[in-house]
């Protein structure tokens, strides 16, 4: 008798116990510092026993993949920073396990976080208001005017909505003897909570079963709390409430976009707001909108050249006075990055002490300033002890900006050098004792191994208090043995899960209780987003072009095995249109028609190639992206991939016709998308417009070459094939293709969605929609052309339509173009009209 088959169950129990011990016995801590994994004894903590047995009951196969998809999702959400100096963005890197941290040691950590955030807030009460501290000798004045984050126009200052602080950060490290330290504040503008909650998002759809079991203490009603406190702060009851960012270039912009669409925030650039008679208001396309309160994102210093920093591009002309007005809540103030200086580290524990009357709940990392003679001494004496800092963040001779020189490693030439810089200008440096910081598990081919990390932790005010964000951001290094925790060098980022005692309460950014007033309007559209949607549609109608010229060339050469004397001409045409079009340089006109379809595609250094439109696309939405919902943002990205690829010279034409036909298809797909998704609103209808245009000059265009007096059959056929009409002439008309019949339906055919006159058709009604700025009843510039061209196209023939005719339609068409721009948008009267409309969106 056979004996019994192992049941399937018993068989994934054996595997989940194989895996489970080779992750333990081949995981050993480091020497001399404390694990978050391993505790004393050797054995793993039980919260992350707990994590490693559910993972464990994943086969190999199987947690490879759920990884491999939360990296896909990365990629696929543009979920990126950037590093300064560098023009390209990096993927994020995320670490696929969390940092596990008990309930009870989070409260600990909480309520020293609050007591330092209070405590900072007072501080900077002082120093921009009465300035007790330092008259009375608790601060040296040089530790507060060496910085220069100290803005002396903002003394005398009180903030609009009562704090400096609305948002606080700090960096935490933890020490052998299981101390959390804490080893810097962040003030200015901090960053990383956006990340967080990408972090958390991804991660909890790898690892549902987990993030479940274990209780997970959720980040939204953080964020809940954080927006209820920018609106306590404002005003009025309903406050607009704006992100202001420093643009495209900065190195968390993805996270700036993430943040304003999800807590439903205005996302603006310094361009986008001016002030007049002491308010700050947003430029819109229906005039000039308050703003109340400004979430900043943008340097202290840099965001007022009138009064700050005079080079700044990045700010608002006038903004330090609508703040002395007490006319706009700023989150943070300008001027809060003063509490960041390494040098008052040194000076916080007596400052709690003697504003608080407590001690840090949360120390620092012993921190000597070396502009007092006798710690100077004692910072040289224990040199090798030591990690040497400028005391204000700046770089100093022997030490590079935001950088650290350790003593124990310093040749002897520097050791000379720094010590005499030291005792030459002594309050430029801080001592530090050098911390040996924590491990946590790294997954890393199928294995874990321990890497030291930092964990940053946030706290928002509300008028309840401080609330502390449940979980945080955390740096991963990717050495044992790493010093350095930027982002740019070597650094991976982990989901911080706090666990609690019984399962975490759903909650939503949605209002539950409030009474909410029912309205169809989305807020206001400031004049630079409607901008970047009006081009991101003409962008990509001008890539969709491109893609059916080159279609429709590899396609006729095909079916062509020998070029007849009449589909030649056709083809030459094709060609020279894509040369004008800038899809293929003047040079490459006598190549084969593969090697020009292959150029047409996927140069780059073509101007008006595929690629090139889909990259301008790209760079357009990533400006938008808080307008645009993930689905449309993947697809965006998704064509530029698809037409970005190495291998420019293709095999064939029928090769390159299947490429320009797949990548018309997502195009397709992502015009179903925006035109069935997208609310219409006046976001829409700018995007739309865009395309609209774009579509109509492009139509204009193809008539001109291909509808002439001269024009064959081939070439009636292709401007036909050009406008996705092939189908509605032939039912329409059942004898052959016939030049007046043709430019009727390409030009002024009005129930066909690809001719000129439809186009211009649905202009004027969304011009119809949008607000106007004047008073007195007379049409606006772009309404006025849009029904002249309505018009005239209503009564002209067919037959009179020749080249000189529809290139003057053409040129009215790009005048009318120019003539939104200047309504509309930042150079238009509706950026400095004021308020006449109400909220449009």
């Amino acid at each position: 008798m056979a004996p019994d088959r192992p049941s399937a169950a018993a068989s994934r129990g054996r595997g989940a116990e194989r895996r489970l011990l080779g992750w333990t016995t081949g995981y050993a801590s480091l020497p001399g510092v404390r694990d978050e994994f391993l505790a004393e004894d050797g054995n793993p903590r039980p919260h992350w026993l707990h994590f490693l047995q559910g993972l464990a009951e994943l086969d190999a196969a199987e947690i490879a993949r759920r990884f491999a998809s939360a990296d896909r999702h990365i990629r696929d959400m543009g979920i990126s920073y950037r590093v300064y100096g560098e023009t390209g963005e990096r993927s994020w890197p995320l670490s696929h396990l969390p940092l596990l941290i008990g309930e009870g040691e989070w409260r600990d950590i909480a309520a020293g976080i609050a007591q330092r955030a209070e405590l900072l807030e007072t501080v900077l009460h002082d120093l921009y208001g009465e300035g007790r501290l330092v008259s009375g000798g608790d601060l040296p004045a040089a530790a507060v005017t060496g910085s220069a984050n100290f803005l002396r126009p903002l003394q005398g200052v009180k903030p609009p909505g009562g704090r400096h602080l609305h948002l606080y950060a700090a960096d935490l490290g933890r020490g052998p003897d299981g101390q959390w330290w804490v080893l810097g504040d962040r003030a200015q503008a901090p960053s990383g909570a956006g990340y967080a909650l990408e972090n958390r998002l991804v991660l909890s759809r790898a690892l549902p079963h987990l993030y479940n079991e274990m209780n997970v203490e959720r980040l939204a009603p953080f964020f809940q709390a954080f927006r209820a406190g920018l609106r306590a702060a404002a005003k009025r009851s309903e406050p607009r409430i704006c992100l202001l960012t420093p643009g495209p270039l900065s190195e968390t912009y993805f996270e700036q976009a993430y943040l304003a669409r999800y807590l439903g925030f205005l996302l603006v650039e310094g361009d986008d707001l001016l002030v007049r008679e002491g308010r700050v208001h947003v430029r819109t396309i229906a005039g000039l909108k308050r703003a109340d309160v400004i979430w900043r994102r943008v340097d202290g210093d840099f965001t007022d050249p009138l009064d700050l920093n005079a080079a700044s591009r990045l700010g608002v002309p006038g903004l330090t006075q609508a703040l002395r007005d007490g006319n706009v809540v700023m989150a943070n103030m300008p001027g809060s990055a003063i509490v960041e200086a390494p040098a008052l580290l040194s000076f916080l524990p007596m400052l709690s002490r003697c504003l608080a009357g407590e001690e840090l709940k949360l120390p620092n990392v012993a921190t000597w300033w070396c502009g007092q003679k006798r710690e100077c001494d004692e910072v040289i004496e224990r040199l090798d002890d030591m990690a040497i800092r400028g005391a204000f963040g700046d770089g100093v001779p022997g030490v590079a900006p935001a950088s650290t020189a350790l003593g124990s490693e310093l040749a002897p030439q520097d050791r000379a050098r720094l010590i005499a810089a030291m005792r030459e200008r002594g309050g430029d440096y801080i001592g530090q004792e050098v911390v040996k910081l924590s491990t946590t598990p790294f997954w890393e081919d199928g294995r874990l191994s321990p890497r030291p990390f930092t964990l940053r932790v946030f706290a928002a005010a509300t008028p309840e208090g401080w609330r502390v964000m449940p979980g945080g951001f955390c740096r991963i290094s990717d050495e044992p043995d790493a010093r350095a925790f930027s982002m740019g060098e070597g650094v991976r980022s982990a989901d911080v899960w706090v666990l609690g005692e019984k399962p975490a309460e759903m909650v939503t950014l949605l209002p539950q209780s409030e009474a909410v007033e029912v309205r169809r309007l989305m807020g206001t559209l400031p004049s630079r987003a409607a901008d970047n949607l009006f081009w991101l549609g003409r962008y990509l109608e001008r890539a969709e072009a491109t893609l059916r010229l080159i279609r429709c060339l590899c396609g006729r050469s095909i079916e062509t095995d020998s070029i007849s004397r009449g589909t030649r001409p056709t083809l030459e045409r094709l060609q020279r249109l894509l040369i004008a079009w800038g899809a293929v340089p003047k040079s490459q006109k006598h190549r084969s028609a593969t090697a020009f379809a292959s150029s047409a595609l996927h140069q780059g250094e073509n101007y008006g190639s595929a690629v090139s439109l889909s990259r301008e696309a790209l760079r357009t939405a990533s400006v938008i992206r808080e307008r645009l919902s993930p689905d449309a943002w993947r697809l965006v990205v998704a064509l530029e991939a698809r037409l970005a690829i190495a291998d420019t010279e293709l095999p064939s034409e029928v090769e390159a016709f299947d490429r320009a036909d797949q990548a018309l298809r997502a195009l397709a797909a992502l015009s179903g998308l925006m035109h069935e998704n997208i609310n219409r609103v006046a976001g829409w209808r700018f995007l739309d417009m865009g395309r609209r245009v774009e579509r109509a000059i492009a139509t204009c265009r193809f008539a001109r070459i291909f509808a002439t007096s001269e024009a064959t059959a081939d070439d009636l056929d292709v401007v036909l094939d050009l406008i996705d009409s092939q189908i509605t002439y032939r039912s329409r008309y059942r004898a052959g293709v016939a030049l007046a019949p043709a430019r009727d339906m390409v030009l002024l055919d009005p129930y066909n969605p690809r001719s000129v006159a439809f186009q211009l058709a649905q202009i004027d009604a969304h011009l119809a929609d949008l607000p106007v700025l004047r008073n007195d009843g007379i049409l606006e510039t772009p309404r006025r052309m849009s029904m002249s061209l309505n018009s005239e196209l209503a009564v002209i023939e067919a037959e009179e339509l020749d080249g000189a005719r529809v290139l003057a339609i053409e040129q009215r068409i790009m005048k009318l173009a120019q003539a939104l721009a200047s309504r509309y948008f930042l150079q238009g009267p509706s950026a400095t009209r004021a308020e006449k409309q109400p909220d449009v969106a």
